[in-house]
């Protein structure tokens, strides 16, 4: 019994002063099937997110920790609906050229927006773009990035997205657009 108050009190001081994650905002879209939606924003309304390891975590698979680079800036997230048979594509176009975005949107349970765990346990899909570390063949990549293939077929889905400035990008403006084609 001698032992046992002061492993309590060991606890006790261990939770007093472990830092809770913040709780980040995530603003809601209104997607509208058949049609885009373009909404502006600026990196320097969102924050740093420094723990990303969910990304490359098998119950994830978002992208690969060889590729964290991309995704150390400031982040801004967004969240919408993707109704049953429809398909979402994402698309963040900088203001700037220059500047280097990277995109992430991920596929979890049509639950509330106070109900969004994040970082996600586990989701039923992630797509991610971002700058290529080299040339493809046959293939060119602009300042835009997209995630695509974002898909429901007979259950609907609620799809948070993540844009992010690469490489430490703390600021630029932005237009986010999203496309939902439903039956």
């Amino acid at each position: 019994m001698k032992n046992t108050i002061p492993f309590f009190l060991l606890l006790f001081l261990c939770l007093a002063f472990t830092e809770n994650p913040k709780q980040i905002p995530i603003i809601p879209i209104e997607s509208i099937p058949n049609q885009t939606v373009r909404i502006t924003g600026n990196l320097s309304a969102g924050e740093p997110i420094s723990d990303m390891n969910f990304a490359w975590s098998s119950s994830v698979a978002c992208f690969p920790a060889t590729q964290k680079n991309k995704f150390t800036g400031h982040q801004v997230l967004y969240t919408t609906e993707l109704p049953s048979y429809s398909e979402m594509e994402v698309k963040v176009i900088p203001d700037n050229k220059k500047d280097n975005f990277s995109i992430y949107a991920y596929q979890i349970g049509l639950g509330e927006i106070s109900e969004i765990q994040y970082p996600p346990s586990s989701c039923v899909r992630c797509e991610v773009d971002h700058k290529w570390d080299r040339p493809w063949v046959g293939k060119t990549q602009d300042h835009t990035r997209t995630a695509k293939d974002l898909v429901a077929i007979r259950h609907p889905y609620r799809v948070v997205i993540g844009v992010l400035g690469a490489d430490g990008l703390s600021e630029g403006g932005y237009t986010l657009e999203v496309s939902l084609k439903s039956r």
